[in-house]
C-alpha cells in the first residue's frame, strides 16, 4: 500500500476513532499495555480467529517480552463452502475433510510465524467444528455415544497432531483440557471468543472457558478476560481492506452493558497482521474481502458484567431485565427482524422465574427455548443439570441435556406477547451461578437468539 495514502488514511482513522470514543463516551476505554510479566493466552474457536481478532495483541505482547500461547478449539473442518472454492469441488468424504482440518491448522502455524510465534506456542485441541455448542448443552456424563461430527462423522478427536488426540467428543473432555491448559500456563490475560457472537463454536468456547476459570478459583490468580467478537450480521463495515479505519462497536451492541476496550495498533502492526491474515489461504480464497476487514487501526474487546439475581420473599416478582432485544445482545438478525423484545429473571424464595417478552403475540409455530445451566463450586459441572425449557407446536417440554424431564414441577403462563416460567431452583441443582440464553426458532431453524449471560444468585 502506498505509504502516503496510508498516512492520509491513518489520520482519517484517528479522527473516526476519536469520534467513536466521543459517541460511546464511558463505554470504550483503552486496553492496558502488556508487560514482560504478562502471560497471554489466546483461545480461538477456529483457525484464523486468533489472527483476525488478536493479530495486533499477539505482536504487542511479544514486543513487551510477555509469553504468548495460542489454543485452537477446533481445526475448522466443517467449513464446506470455503473448501469447495479452494478445491473447486465438494469435499465430503471424512478423510478429505480431516485433511482440510490439518491444512487449516498448518495455515495457523504459518500465520503465527509471521506474527512472531513459534510452532510450540500454538496448540490444537481438534474438537468438532460446528459441534461444540451441542456438546456444551447436551453431551455430559453417561451418554450412549459421544457427539458425532456433522460431516466428518467422528466421535473422537481424530488429529494426531492435536493435544486431545483420541479424546471423546463430550463436555468433560473439552472442560478438562481447558482447565489443564489454564492451570499449567497460568495466564494473566485471556483473549476468547464472545458470548454474543453469532457462531455457535464462538459462544461455546466462551462458556467452556468461564466454567474452567470458575473451577480454578483459588488455584490460579484470576486472569483478566478479554472477549473478542467476530460474527455479527452485517458487521464490520465497510467490507474490505481499510487498515486506517477503526473497528467500531457493532450497532446491535451499542446500547448493551458490555464494557468495551480498544487496543490501537501501530502502522507496522497493521501491515504485519495483514501479512498473517493472507496465510489463511483456504479462507481468503473463499472470502477475499472478509478476513482483511478485521485488519484495522485497532482491535476491540469487551465482556458483559454478571447479573445479580437477589432472592425475594414478596408476592410479586421484582424482575431483573437483562440486556437483550433493543438493548443489544442479539447479533443474529437486524433489529427490524428480531423476535425477542426482552428477557428478565427473578428469584422468589426457592423458585426461579424467567419472563420472555416477544415483539408480537406468541404463536406456537414459533418455538421458544430458554437455556439454564447451573453452576456451583462443590459439584462437578458435568453433574449439574443442563435445563432447556421448550414451548412450541408440540406443547411444553423440559430437557436436561438429551434427556426428557417430567414437567410437573415447572409452570408456564402465556399471555399475548409474554411467557413466564416458574421452576424450583432444585431442578437446576441449587446453583450459585446460572448461564442462560433465550432463542426463537421455526422448526430447527434459529430465528433470534440472545447473548449468553452469567446470572449470580444472591
Amino acid at each position: 500500500m502506498n505509504r502516503r495514502v496510508f498516512g492520509f488514511s491513518l489520520i482519517c482513522g484517528f479522527i473516526l476513532l476519536h469520534f467513536c470514543r466521543m459517541t460511546f463516551a464511558g463505554v470504550i476505554t483503552p486496553m492496558p499495555s502488556f508487560t514482560d510479566k504478562d502471560r497471554v493466552l489466546i483461545l480461538a474457536p477456529h483457525p484464523d480467529d486468533e489472527g483476525i481478532a488478536t493479530g495486533g495483541v499477539i505482536q504487542q505482547a511479544l514486543k513487551s517480552g510477555a509469553k504468548v500461547k495460542v489454543v485452537l478449539l477446533t481445526n475448522g473442518e466443517n467449513n464446506e463452502l470455503s473448501f469447495i472454492v479452494y478445491k473447486k469441488r465438494p469435499v465430503l468424504r471424512p478423510k478429505e475433510l480431516l485433511a482440510m482440518g490439518e491444512m487449516r491448522f498448518g495455515e495457523t502455524l504459518n500465520a503465527a510465524e509471521v506474527l512472531g510465534l513459534s510452532p510450540g506456542d500454538v496448540v490444537s485441541l481438534g474438537y468438532p467444528d460446528f459441534g461444540t455448542m451441542d456438546i456444551f448443552t447436551e453431551y455430559w456424563g453417561p451418554v450412549k455415544r459421544p457427539f458425532r461430527g456433522m460431516l466428518s462423522r467422528q466421535l473422537y478427536v481424530p488429529y494426531e497432531s492435536a493435544r486431545s488426540f483420541g479424546s471423546p467428543y463430550v463436555g468433560e473432555s473439552i472442560l478438562g483440557e481447558l482447565r489443564d491448559i489454564l492451570l499449567d500456563f497460568k495466564p494473566t490475560k485471556v483473549f476468547v471468543s464472545h458470548p454474543a457472537d453469532v457462531n455457535r463454536d464462538h459462544r461455546a468456547l466462551y462458556l467452556f472457558t468461564k466454567v474452567a476459570l470458575w473451577d480454578l478459583e483459588g488455584q490460579i490468580s484470576p486472569p483478566e478476560l478479554y472477549p473478542y467478537i467476530v460474527h455479527v450480521v452485517g458487521w464490520p463495515t465497510p467490507r474490505g481492506y481499510f487498515p486506517a479505519l477503526a473497528l467500531n462497536v457493532p450497532p446491535e451492541l451499542v446500547k448493551s452493558d458490555i464494557q468495551w476496550q480498544t487496543d490501537p495498533l501501530e502502522e507496522g502492526e497493521v501491515l504485519k497482521k495483514h501479512d498473517a491474515i493472507m496465510k489463511y489461504v483456504s479462507q481468503v480464497k473463499c472470502a477475499p474481502r472478509y478476513l482483511v476487514t478485521f485488519d484495522r487501526s485497532n482491535e476491540l474487546f469487551g465482556d458483559y458484567p454478571s447479573v445479580p439475581i437477589v432472592r425475594q420473599m414478596t408476592s410479586l416478582p421484582a424482575w431483573q431485565r437483562v440486556g437483550t432485544g433493543d438493548d443489544g445482545g442479539s447479533t443474529k438478525v437486524k433489529a427490524s427482524a428480531r423476535q425477542i423484545a426482552s428477557v428478565s429473571y427473578a428469584r422468589q424464595g426457592n423458585n426461579f422465574l424467567v419472563r420472555m417478552v416477544l415483539k408480537n403475540a406468541f404463536d406456537k409455530e414459533l418455538g421458544v427455548s430458554i437455556f439454564l445451566m447451573g453452576y456451583r463450586k462443590d459439584v462437578p459441572f458435568a453433574q449439574m443439570p443442563k435445563i432447556r425449557l421448550i414451548v412450541g407446536i408440540d406443547g411444553f417440554h423440559i430437557k436436561d441435556g438429551r434427556k426428557n424431564v417430567p414437567s410437573k414441577e415447572v409452570q408456564y403462563v402465556v399471555k399475548d406477547r409474554e411467557l413466564v416460567f416458574t421452576l424450583p431452583l432444585s431442578l437446576l441443582g441449587s446453583p450459585e451461578r446460572i448461564l442462560s440464553t433465550a432463542k426463537t426458532s421455526l422448526y430447527d431453524l434459529t430465528l433470534d437468539e440472545t447473548a449468553w449471560r452469567v446470572l449470580l444468585l444472591k
